[in-house]
């Protein structure tokens, strides 16, 4: 990760935390769903952007960058919900192998039309 340790009063943006789970369906087979595991402070940064095609419609791929203070919880599969928009969690990972600072890359998706 290419990610630099945040200084002091860096984590300004609130997000919250979801897990990945599965939940089974009343005629059979799973269902993803989303459970929260609380807000955080974290550092979010936008470093690009690419439109494209998905189905049957234009969509926008948007990927971030995320520090928070570290924590053994998140990973990949999971969402970090910043301004109300989901972010799906690609790669979490030790940012300075001092376990003080998690990095995450992670990416949003959208279909706009």
């Amino acid at each position: 990760m290419s990610e630099r340790a945040p200084g002091i009063g860096a984590l300004t943006d609130r997000v919250e935390l979801a897990r990945r789970d599965m939940a089974p369906l009343p005629g059979g087979g799973h269902e993803v769903i989303y459970v929260p595991l609380g807000r955080a402070w974290a550092r979010v940064r936008v470093l690009s952007g690419r439109r494209g095609e998905l189905a049957d419609g234009r969509a926008v791929t948007i990927s971030h960058a995320v520090v928070l203070r570290w924590r053994s919880d998140i990973g990949p599969g999971d969402r970090i919900i910043y301004r109300g928009e989901p972010l799906d969690v690609v790669s979490a990972g030790d940012l300075n192998g001092r376990r003080a600072w998690l990095s995450c890359a992670c990416s949003a998706g959208r279909v706009i039309g």
